[in-house]
């Protein structure tokens, strides 16, 4: 039996190698499109940021040299030049004179420095809105201090000059960074290709949710869960249902990585088959094929299926992968994939029960994809009080969910692998490791945070 952290390894040394895959690949996407993408190569900006020098605050644009000498005793008064607002041409600013410039706007040509509204005398634009762009002729503000040459002036290109690195490869994209990259001008950029996974849930028994159900038969959850982990690390996914029959499951996975349209698989994700029962039919189709199937020192999760799967061409002639309505052998046969020569695919397999699944994910394959996807690969964590005493099997590594108390102390639920509402109510996974056999309230515990 694999340790907990055995199994952590295992998994990261079967699934890193497809980070190579990822980076060598790029597609070119839509800033639009871009959103939690990642960076295929170094982005050099096109352009000065900002374009032009402009003014950090609303007030008088002015050569420094003009007000050398002023102070409260001598102070020093320029004729109003025009007003430069945001959007408006650059113009030259006439020696001896002070243009109003708004916050963003350019500064004219000549101006080295801006006064603050605040500060000039008067504190206001004199004669400026309501339609009109430029204060009367002959109106005349006064200053009682020197300035400083580059005061408040954001010079061209002090956020970024052209040429200079935008944003570094492997940088993920979120709002900030597509704002530079909108700033820039560009409108498309070269991004890392997202790993693709063919999900796969198993079962006689599957019917997908708002579908009448007969007896003995349950609505998918694992699907809807998965996938949507899986797409919360970055993996666009695939997804299909086969019933208990091997060559289904078989099938199934050679049109994940022969497509009849479309780009193969990187990796499968399965779910339930996987344990000592008589019909393991993950077990029984991929065990061949070259996947492991071992059990791990965790509850819940312990059966666990990790590998490479082999398949030949006559491994995609099978039975459709499709919930059928009965336990009967209607389904039609699935068309074989036409390949001529074997091809192997990373695999990776889950128990069947929701909780299992999840908690599955959460320890083992989470942290590789997010790692491989550029995102932190780890939950927030904490060791925090138990609010209560609790009991868990010395050899195994317990996870139980459960929530923060409004005394910051944690309050743990039940172990059962079936309550996945419990599961969609918790705001922590608790970790109480091997050799732990009980724990008073108020001990420490480990927790992982998956409210965020």
């Amino acid at each position: 039996m694999r340790t907990y952290a055995e199994h952590q390894r295992a998994v990261h040394e079967l699934l890193d190698p497809l980070g190579a895959r990822l980076g060598a690949g790029a597609e070119v996407v839509a800033v639009d499109d871009a959103l939690g993408r990642v960076l295929a190569d170094d982005l050099l900006s096109p352009a000065d940021l900002p374009g032009f020098d402009n003014s950090q605050m609303d007030g008088y644009a002015v050569r420094a040299v003009d007000l050398a000498a002023a102070s409260p005793g001598a102070p020093v008064r320029l004729p109003i030049g025009p007003t430069s607002a945001a959007g408006d041409a650059i113009f030259d600013l006439a020696p001896g004179t002070a243009s109003p410039v708004m916050t963003g706007a350019p500064i004219p040509r000549g101006a080295d420095a801006v006064v603050q509204i605040e500060v000039a005398d008067p504190p206001a634009f004199i004669g400026l809105g309501g339609g009109r762009h430029d204060s009367p002729a002959g109106s005349v503000v006064t200053f009682t201090a020197p300035v400083a040459r580059g005061l408040f002036v954001r010079p061209a290109g002090s956020d970024v000059a052209a040429g200079e690195l935008l944003l570094p490869a492997g940088s993920r994209l979120g709002p900030a960074q597509l704002g530079v990259i909108s700033a820039a001008g560009l409108t498309h950029v070269a991004v890392r290709r997202r790993l693709r996974v063919l999900l796969l849930s198993t079962g006689h028994e599957l019917r997908p949710p708002g579908s009448a159900l007969r007896p003995g038969q349950i609505h998918d959850a694992n699907t809807a869960m998965l996938a949507a982990a899986l797409r919360e690390c970055g993996a666009n996914v695939v997804d299909a249902v086969a019933p208990d029959e091997p060559e289904a499951v078989r099938a199934a996975i050679a049109r994940g990585i022969h497509p009849a349209d479309g780009e193969p698989v990187d990796l499968v994700v399965t779910t339930g088959g996987v344990s000592a029962g008589a019909f393991e039919v993950v077990r029984d189709a991929l065990e061949p094929l070259g996947v492991e199937f071992t059990k791990v020192a965790i509850q819940p999760g312990g059966p666990q299926g990790l590998g490479t799967a082999t398949l030949g061409p006559g491994d995609a002639a099978g039975r459709a992968a499709a919930p059928r309505d009965d336990h009967t052998d209607e389904d039609a046969s699935a068309e074989a994939s036409g390949s001529t020569g074997a091809v192997s695919v990373p695999v990776v397999s889950f128990p069947g029960n929701p909780v299992s699944a999840l908690v599955s994910f959460e320890l083992f394959l989470r942290p590789v994809l997010r790692h491989l996807e550029g995102l932190t690969p780890d939950r927030n964590r904490a060791r925090l009080r138990l609010a209560h005493d609790v009991v868990s099997p010395a050899r195994r590594h317990q996870v139980r969910r459960g929530i923060i108390d409004g005394d910051g102390a944690v309050e743990v639920g039940a172990p059962s692998s079936h309550l996945l509402h419990a599961y969609a109510n918790a705001t922590v996974l608790v970790h109480l490791p091997i050799g732990v056999d009980a724990l008073p309230a108020g001990s420490l515990v480990d927790v992982w945070r998956i409210d965020d």
